[in-house]
């Protein structure tokens, strides 16, 4: 993990414009954003992929990006006053505290071109073009208002409404589980000739893992602390938010997580060693404390 993610900071800081680079304020925002911290899971799926698939990793340094960068727009547009209105991110100041709102906007729609950007040009993905139009077409409908943006706006119409268990899975599949899921799909775009059904069983992977992650988010923001979490323990309540441990208790949230990890790696049975570290990132998920 600690070398696939000083990978992905890597190749991100790469990418990224200078911070001298007008409009610096834009640029510095972004990069504030985007460097020196988080997990950086998606980018993490996508190379432990590649590694299942025998792909090398400068193969997958540009989509690993892309994802990430798609993901770090989400989260300043998130923490904004309209949305969630938060202070705190990875243990710092929210991007529209450190600089101001308007920045903050700006720097997550220039995020977001930039994503798409990196996967239409970058030199480090060596695939027929239809496969980069396919990695292209696959981000943008993880992004959009069937997926993760479609997600945020079922998020904020939930708020202090009662979602049954369908709903609420409903909504992380998009919110949360689309770009889990395109971050795997990425990968296996950069193998071209995949056979379908090895596609097929690391997407049903991804779509558990997916889930998965945001069950355990849900269950941190109840038994976590700030500090630990680096963003603001016990918001969703606070928000009176639809959770998995509001809909099934702590105890039943937790074994939803277990009973989806078990499927996840259930979907790698036909792979051997090298899922390894698939594997391992479907543990972490569930075992994470931050």
């Amino acid at each position: 993990m600690a070398a696939a993610q000083a990978r992905a900071e890597a190749a991100l800081d790469a990418r990224l414009p200078a911070e001298n680079k007008l409009p610096e304020r834009l640029h510095q925002a972004m990069r504030y954003s985007t460097l020196g911290g988080g997990k950086r899971l998606r980018p993490l799926l996508t190379y432990a992929t590649g590694h299942a698939l025998g792909l090398a990793p400068a193969l997958l340094d540009g989509p690993a990006c892309a994802v990430e960068l798609i993901h770090v727009y989400s989260l300043i547009h998130d923490d904004l006053p309209a949305m969630d209105n938060d202070d705190l991110r990875r243990g710092k100041p929210t991007c529209h505290k450190a600089y101001d709102e308007a920045t903050a906007i700006l720097a997550g729609d220039g995020l977001q071109a930039l994503a798409f950007q990196v996967l239409a040009t970058d030199p480090s993905i060596s695939v027929p073009a239809e496969n980069r139009i396919s990695m292209i077409e696959a981000l943008a409908v993880a992004s959009g208002s069937c997926g993760m943006v479609g997600g945020q706006a079922i998020d904020l119409d939930s708020v202090g409404k009662a979602l049954d268990l369908l709903g609420l899975e409903n909504m992380h599949i998009r919110k949360t589980g689309a770009l889990i899921r395109v971050s795997v799909r990425l990968a296996a775009l950069a193998k071209p000739g995949l056979e379908k059904s090895v596609a097929e069983k690391l997407d049903h992977y991804a779509k558990c893992v997916g889930l998965a992650f945001q069950i355990q988010d849900d269950i941190l923001d109840e038994i976590s602390d700030t500090q630990t979490l680096g963003k603001t323990q016990g918001k969703d309540r606070d928000h009176n938010k639809p959770t998995y441990p509001a809909l099934l208790g702590l105890a039943g949230a937790k074994q939803k997580a277990a009973d989806l990890h078990a499927e996840a790696l259930d979907s790698l049975a036909g792979f051997g060693a090298e899922a390894d570290y698939l594997r391992e990132l479907a543990s972490f998920i569930i075992q994470r404390r931050s």
